[in-house]
């Protein structure tokens, strides 16, 4: 089977608040690119940066011979919708994906390539060693598990931004309308063969973690709820449980105040409570759920736009595009 060629490639980034990180990256980058026997761009996307990233990345962008083009949103979208605006400027065959705090070293970017030009449509990467807390760990550990069973595509790593896909694929997103969007999970379920590798994973050299505690909640929320309706289902099944459960558990009340009278169950009172308690517990469970999927109906059917780009400075054809430039 022949495989399209690749051509060019694109290297997309998203900037949040690394303005520390943006010297060192901007040079590597360029290093592992250059290697690279397609020509090349790579796309920085700031996210609404509060620190000097934007400046940094516009007068990257400004020397022609680094082939940067930088993207320059009005405030933070997030990561993933950070990436999808720069999958709109995107012009090359491959694309890759890369965080900007270096934990992933650019100089894997050509064994990406490599990996995909024997045509796969994705190529994802599996941090060796990782140099994060053992929280971050576990946490990704629960998250990789949670979407290899809701999604049954069998990665390892779906935390691990330095991936690569085929331009048919970020096409295929691009059309995709959703406002919750994990790019990797998305990317798989349109690619037809994926990969994985076995990249370095460095400490974190410049600032902290974007993401904090109640960060990965809110990622673990988006993520099972954008990936399937399993919990809705599994809300009847736990509501039957209860149900039966609570059933059973009368039938004996009634048995031993029979047998043993009412001073037994301090006249019924106690298990009241804990019958009580239970029932509303699984109530607030099942709310929660239901609103989850509720506010995220609410917020597609707004149809307000993903992310607004403020500004793109670097690109020929879109040099100066400002407040009109969004995807909706």
């Amino acid at each position: 089977m022949k495989f399209d060629e690749i051509k060019k490639v694109s290297v997309v980034i998203p900037v949040f608040n690394e303005e520390a990180s943006l010297p060192a990256l901007l040079t590597r980058t360029l290093s592992a690119c250059h290697q690279l026997t397609q020509s090349f761009e790579i796309i920085l996307i700031d996210d609404g940066s509060t620190d000097n990233s934007a400046q940094l990345l516009a007068a990257a962008a400004e020397q022609p011979e680094n082939s940067v083009i930088a993207v320059l949103l009005n405030r933070n979208y997030g990561q993933h919708a950070a990436i999808m605006a720069g999958f709109n400027q995107v012009s090359g065959d491959l694309i890759i994906t890369l965080d900007a705090d270096l934990q992933n070293p650019p100089e894997e970017i050509p064994r990406l390539v490599q990996k995909a030009e024997e045509g796969y449509d994705v190529v994802g990467s599996v941090r060796a060693q990782r140099q994060d807390s053992w929280f971050r760990k576990k946490a990704s550990k629960i998250i990789n598990k949670t979407i290899q069973r809701a999604t049954g595509k069998a990665m390892g790593d779906y935390g691990c931004m330095l991936r690569a896909y085929r331009r048919h694929i970020v096409n295929a997103m691009l059309e995709c309308r959703e406002r919750s969007t994990f790019i990797p999970i998305l990317a798989n379920t349109f690619a037809r063969r994926t990969a994985e590798i076995s990249v370095l994973h460095a400490e974190r050299e410049f600032g902290d973690s974007k993401y904090s505690f109640m960060k990965l909640v809110n990622l673990m929320f988006d993520l099972i709820t954008c990936l399937t309706t399993t919990p809705l289902r599994l809300l009847s099944v736990v509501g039957s449980v209860i149900a039966l459960f609570g059933f059973l558990l009368a039938l004996a009340l009634i048995f031993m105040r029979l047998i043993f009278g009412s001073e037994w169950a301090a006249e019924g009172v106690f298990t009241l409570f804990a019958v009580l308690f239970m029932f509303i517990g699984a109530q607030f469970v099942g709310m929660g759920l239901l609103g989850e999927y509720i506010g995220r109906i609410y917020t597609d059917v707004r149809a307000r736009p993903r992310y607004f780009v403020q500004k793109v400075i670097g690109a020929t054809a879109k040099d100066n595009v400002t407040d009109q430039e969004n995807n909706s």
